[in-house]
């Protein structure tokens, strides 16, 4: 039942996505895409809530509204070691969103609520593909609530921070090497949970037109107790696969992000950030069955991640009071070592290059629009837990629309 434990817990808890380095997902302003995904050093609208809370307080309106959804599109190839074997990843339509409110509740303190779905994925192999016994199909779906609250001492200096709820869910199958009349036997499992972090961030005005932002996310600790699980195999060993429930822990990894950026004249703004990702706090995989028998049980497997820096640089120009344009670029770094390489995250070294539009039709209402393009680098590697082999690619092409409001 290793197969089992590393599917789970490395595809469903943490709602991996194979567009990102490792299982994170950074759509959470199609603003923000346009330029690199940076965003810590930005306080142009509600979206703060989100890349710095330490920004909010320092949003010029009284009320800032920030919406949108993006949709990710991709392929992802794996060639085996037996170079005759080739097959594609059915990588469905997946449409994370998000929603920011903040209100200037005084001259020096705002609040808001962000909503974002950070964490989702619908992912697909051929239900015969060679690593059917460990992975076949997921769909998992999160959503998170932060409540926030934000300060500024004169115009200078801000700090805000947030309670994060996190909840998800998860539905996905896999196939188990026992043959039967009817085929292969077949594993379903659905869980949910919900837990809680916090965002912290502080944003420094230290000159007209240039700002300096740190922001931490803290790991969040995503635990499911009592996972329903069903197997379908032969009546002959159906005794040793009972309906089960499964406990199983995971970390949603802690971030710390620093940023700056420049306005040249109100016309050209650019911003880079630096974004370290906590990886190594996912170490293990560790997996607990409630009813225990000969074939399932407790299993503990490496993992081993390292921890990661990603590197983003953005570009902002207002052609005129009605259209800016927004260019950028990132390299974001695998954290999962070749030893440790498998379908349920194909996980590359990727570099991202972006492009976004916004058009104010009337005052305070922009319609904002992005692309990213997502080109991972081929690697080869190893599953040594399951001694599964091959060569993995990847390309993903992300086009995002959005409203802002600002009064």
């Amino acid at each position: 039942m290793r197969k089992f434990t590393l599917m789970l817990l490395a595809l469903s808890l943490t709602a991996m996505t194979s567009m990102a380095g490792g299982y994170q997902v950074g759509l959470h302003s199609v603003r923000n895409v346009g330029m690199g995904l940076i965003g810590t050093s930005l306080t142009y609208d509600a979206s703060s809530l989100f890349y710095n809370p330490g920004g909010v307080s320092f949003i010029d309106s009284a009320w800032s509204f920030s919406g949108g959804m993006s949709f990710i599109m991709g392929r992802v190839t794996f060639q085996d070691q037996d170079v005759m074997y080739q097959t594609h990843l059915k990588h469905e339509l997946n449409t994370p969103f998000y929603f920011y409110g903040s209100y200037k509740a005084t001259k020096f303190m705002s609040v808001g609520l962000a909503i974002n779905t950070p964490y989702g994925n619908r992912l697909s192999w051929n239900d015969d593909w060679k690593g059917r016994f460990i992975i076949q199909n997921i769909t998992f779906k999160a959503i998170t609530f932060q409540p926030t609250v934000s300060f500024k001492v004169k115009n200078v200096f801000g700090f805000g921070a947030g309670l994060v709820i996190a909840y998800g869910n998860v539905n996905l199958n896999k196939a188990i090497p026992i043959e039967g009349t009817g085929g292969e036997g077949t594993m379903n499992l659905k869980g949910n949970t919900v837990n809680v972090g916090f965002n912290a961030g502080i944003m420094i005005h230290p000159l007209t037109g240039f700002n300096i932002g740190v922001d931490y996310r803290s790991r969040i600790m995503m635990d499911v107790t009592g996972a329903k699980t069903v197997f379908t195999v032969p009546a002959s060993v159906a005794a040793n696969f009972p309906e089960n429930k499964a406990d199983v822990s995971l970390p949603l990894p802690a971030n710390l992000d620093f940023g700056a950026s420049y306005e040249i004249k109100g016309k050209v703004m650019i911003g880079f950030s630096l974004n370290y990702v906590f990886w190594n706090t996912y170490d293990s995989l560790v997996f607990d069955f409630q009813q225990t028998t000969p074939a399932v049980g407790r299993t503990s497997t490496p993992t081993l991640y390292e921890s990661k820096l990603i590197e983003r640089l953005g570009v902002q120009w207002k052609i005129n009071p009605v259209v800016t344009v927004r260019v950028g670029g990132y390299f974001d770094p695998s954290p999962v070592p070749d030893d440790y390489l498998n379908p349920q995250l194909p996980s590359t070294n990727e570099i991202g290059i972006t492009a976004g539009l916004s058009v104010f039709p009337i005052k305070g209402l922009s319609i904002d629009a992005a692309f990213l393009y997502l080109m991972g680098m081929e690697r080869s590697g190893t599953d040594t837990p399951d001694n599964f082999s091959g060569t993995y690619s990847t390309a993903f092409y992300i086009p995002g629309i959005g409203l802002t409001y600002n009064f």
